[in-house]
């Protein structure tokens, strides 16, 4: 799903919308509610391990290359993964 078409009122009870970027891209700026979960953090795969697979899981990223990677990560491990392409940037890039 293009990140320019999200919303935060597409989210379920039980859906996480995850951002992949590293913290500091994330205390730039976010979308409201988003959870920070660094795929460059060597604690990455861990950080799943509480989270449970019964809502879907929004990832984005800065661009759309590591939110891909994770997605593909995350499905082989059973989430059901919506990844917001474009990125971070696209989405600011619309709204300028």
């Amino acid at each position: 799903m293009p990140i320019t078409d999200f919303s935060n009122d597409a989210l379920g009870a039980k859906d996480l919308l995850i951002d992949v970027r590293t913290p500091g891209e994330f205390a730039e700026g976010h979308f409201e509610g988003a959870v920070n979960i660094d795929w460059m953090s060597d604690d990455f795969m861990a950080s799943w391990d509480t989270i449970p697979k019964g809502g879907k899981v929004y990832l984005y990223c800065k661009k759309g290359g590591r939110s891909a990677m994770a997605a593909h990560v995350l499905d082989s491990l059973g989430y059901r993964v919506v990844d917001l392409t474009g990125g971070w940037d696209a989405l600011t890039a619309e709204q300028e």
